[in-house]
Order: structure tokens, then C-alpha cells, then sequence
């Protein structure tokens, strides 16, 4: 075993309340493209941004047939080994909270319970009023736009729907960042897993528990923004689909 693996899994081993961050990275490996990565989504599409959401009929159109396309690949992806290993974390109890900043819902599929999960970018799989907040399938609302040529509103007040992900400008949820603050100061253990963790304010989450000393651990295929960090423990640069299953089977076993 990699020495590197080996260090991941005992500091695992050693846990009772990981804080797991995960980002694109994970992703790619069920097939859904990198949004921000060199081949990524907003190197060929121009993101709406949510004021230019809010503003104008044109732009709602233009949003809502990004999400069409995108609603293609989401369909088809399927959990990978690193979802499945954070499920086997959880049910032996070692898992405090898993922050995704992925909206695919990939970590609900592989079993991740929700009051183990915090979607801190939203999800993909939900569409939200944002006059009366109402949750509905995100598939009512495609099936809709496609058939009638409509951007969808809200059967229940009229207002404007929208998938329920944070777009360009706007706000996080803040139950949600709340949720993922208070389960950052009671983890022993943080794993940032394939993410450059250049997108704020969700890359700032490992900054609570590192500052009381926690040990904090990267597993990430190239640079991250946190490489630098003093309080660091351990850097692996490498597959994570590959790393962070043999350090969970090593921990396990241990």
C-alpha cells in the first residue's frame, strides 16, 4: 500500500466524527463533466447569472435550456466507489456530516442518509419556487418546458421557479451553511476530496476545525487553493476514486 494511503487510513482509523468535503473531482468519475475545469461546462456556455435570472424573460430562457441539457447527463450518471465508501463510513458512525458542493444528488443514490448530507450548493434533482419556496421534481418542470415552450412558473402563487442550485450571485441557503459551520466544530477529522477548493464560502468550512487543530486531510488530482495551508496534515495528489476507497477498506480492517 501507498504510504500516503496508509497514512489517510489511520487517521481514519483514528476518527470518530469526520467532516468529508467533496467536489467535482468525484464527479467526473460517474461521468458528469467538471464545471470549471479545463473542459468544463462554462468554458463553452456563458452561466446566467441569478440577477440576470430574476430580471429578464430572455435570460430565464436561456437558464432553463442550460438545464435541460444538463438534466441529460444527470440522468444517466451513477454513484462510484468514493460515494460508496462515504455511505460504509457512515454506517459504522464515523461520519459527522458530508459537504458536497456537487448538486447531482450522487450522494443520495449511493445511500448517504439526509441528516448526514448538506448540499451546500443545492441540488439538481429539485426545482424551488422563489416566491413561496415550494419543492417539486425538477422533471415536472423540463417536461413542461419542452412541451409547452414556457418557463416554468409556480402552480401554487405564479411565481418564478428555478432549479434548486445556487446560481451565479446568489445567496447559499443559510440553514445549510449553518448546518455545515456547527458540524465543522464538532468534527475530528476533515477530508476535502476532489476539489480545488477555490469556491468560497464552501472552501472555508475546513478553516473552524484546523484552527482548534484538527487534523485535515486533501485527496485531489492537482493543485488545490489549500495546498499552501500551515495546518495541513496530509496532501495526496492523486485518483481519488482510487485513494480514498483503499484508505477507507485499510481503515476498516484496522
Amino acid at each position: 500500500m501507498d504510504p500516503d494511503v496508509g497514512a489517510l487510513g489511520q487517521l481514519i482509523d483514528r476518527a470518530h466524527a469526520i467532516l468529508i468535503l467533496t467536489g467535482a473531482g468525484i464527479s467526473t468519475a460517474s461521468g458528469i463533466p467538471d464545471f470549471r475545469g479545463p473542459n468544463g461546462i462554462w468554458k463553452t456556455e456563458r452561466p446566467v447569472h441569478f440577477d440576470q435570472f430574476l430580471a429578464s424573460e430572455k435570460h430565464r430562457r436561456a437558464y432553463w435550456d442550460q438545464k435541460v441539457r444538463a438534466a441529460t447527463v444527470f440522468q444517466d450518471a451513477k454513484p462510484n466507489r468514493v460515494h460508496d465508501a462515504c455511505v460504509e463510513l457512515e454506517q459504522v458512525g464515523k461520519v459527522e456530516v458530508i459537504v458536497t458542493q456537487n448538486i447531482d444528488g450522487l450522494h443520495s443514490d449511493a445511500g448517504t442518509s439526509t441528516d448526514r448530507l448538506v448540499e451546500i450548493h443545492g441540488t439538481a434533482r429539485e426545482a424551488a419556487c422563489l416566491s413561496c419556496d415550494i419543492r417539486t421534481p425538477i422533471e415536472v418542470h423540463i417536461d413542461s418546458y419542452l412541451r409547452t415552450d414556457n418557463v416554468p412558473i409556480c402552480n401554487e402563487c405564479g411565481g418564478l421557479v428555478k432549479p434548486a442550485t445556487i446560481s451565479f450571485g446568489q445567496s447559499l441557503d443559510p440553514v445549510s451553511l449553518d448546518r455545515a459551520q456547527q458540524s465543522a466544530e464538532r468534527c475530528d477529522l476533515v477530508v476535502a476530496l476532489g476539489s480545488t477548493l477555490g469556491v468560497y464560502p464552501a472552501a472555508r468550512i475546513p478553516y473552524a476545525p484546523t484552527s482548534r487543530g484538527v487534523p485535515y486531510a486533501i485527496v485531489n488530482k492537482g493543485e488545490t487553493e489549500h495546498d499552501g495551508w500551515p495546518t495541513l496534515t496530509l496532501r495526496i495528489d492523486g485518483d481519488v476514486t482510487l485513494v480514498f476507497p483503499e484508505a477507507v477498506q485499510a481503515a476498516l480492517a484496522g
